[in-house]
């Protein structure tokens, strides 16, 4: 394997330990150098991140800025040296980099057309993938473009069930798991903290001094950032509709101009919506993963669906959230 050393600017990178009682800002991590891992170790180790609820963004093989980022992350929580060398151990936890996956009747009936007028979008009782290239690499936290890659020789505008893909191990976002509903409290997890850092694009769960999981994300625009301060967990709800207000998305202002879009992964806010006590903000998935860190939301926390689907299941309605 040929090593490029790069250094990578985390010195601002949100990594901390904090008391239980604390909700200032942290300190942070420094700068780590790290190498250019060829493809082959650099999918087995955004499996392993991502089985370790500690996301590197979508499954495409590269070294990008969450790929840095999360492996940092769970080096610093786990008391790991962050040199550049290839961590044997981190890459022995997935021995066999890519799976199978064999298109079943039953996924076709979480595809079809979604209108782009929100209007018409508005008079349907679901909103569907648009393809199964969609619904697979959904399910497998991949990039549209890697998992067409490892299939070279797909029709993907004729894929048909009983077709066999090509896809990374990882643990899959399984769409028809998810039933439409409320998320109760967990007490257990009574006592955790979400931080959102809005600088480095991250959501970072602690309970205690122990960092649970990192997760990329997309916190607001500059027009209407994420809210900075210290909110709490009020609900938290699976398949929400979303009420599609443009006042309230660029203006934060609610008016009566507004359509309610129904529940599926091409909403707006994806598999989850949790709202906080900041009014018209939450965190929520999305309808376009490719867009985490990079585009802009409406002052909202937006993960991709299959980090918004574990989110769910490591805090507990309650929990505080500070943003910073």
């Amino acid at each position: 394997m040929k090593f490029v050393f790069l250094i990578i600017a985390l010195g601002s990178m949100s990594i901390f330990a904090l008391a239980q009682e604390s909700t200032t800002r942290p300190p942070r991590v420094y700068p780590v150098a790290l190498p250019n891992y060829d493809e082959e170790t650099a999918t087995r180790l955004q499996i392993f991140l991502d089985n370790s609820d500690f996301g590197p963004g979508k499954i495409d093989g590269k070294m990008g800025e969450f790929f840095r980022k999360s492996l940092i992350s769970y080096k610093h929580a786990h008391a790991m040296p962050k040199t550049g060398a290839v961590d044997s151990w981190l890459l022995d936890q997935v021995p066999v980099t890519y799976t199978t996956y064999t298109i079943r009747e039953e996924d076709l009936k979480f595809v079809g057309d979604v209108p782009s007028s929100h209007a018409e979008q508005a008079r349907l009782n679901w909103l569907p993938y648009t393809s199964l290239l969609e619904f697979v690499a959904e399910r497998y936290h991949s990039a549209e473009a890697f998992i067409q890659k490892l299939n070279p020789e797909k029709n993907w505008e004729h894929l048909q069930p009983g077709e066999t893909l090509k896809v990374p191990n990882v643990l899959p976002f399984e769409v028809e798991k998810f039933t439409e509903g409320k998320v109760p409290e967990n007490p257990a997890f009574a006592s955790r903290k979400v931080f959102v850092d809005t600088y480095e694009h991250l959501l970072e769960v602690f309970d205690n001094n122990q960092l649970v999981c990192v997760f990329p994300i997309t916190p607001g625009s500059k027009m209407l950032p994420a809210p900075v301060g210290t909110w709490k967990i009020l609900g938290a709800t699976v398949w929400p509709w979303f009420r599609y207000d443009e006042g309230m998305l660029n203006y934060g202002v609610r008016t009566e101009n507004y359509y309610n879009l129904p529940p599926g992964p091409n909403n707006l806010v994806g598999v989850l919506w949790m709202g906080l006590s900041k009014p018209g903000i939450g965190i929520h998935g999305t309808n376009n993963p490719e867009t985490i860190g990079r585009a802009a939301s409406h002052g909202c926390i937006r993960l991709a669906n299959w980090d918004a689907a574990r989110v769910k299941d490591l805090v507990s309605v309650g929990n505080t959230v500070i943003i910073f």
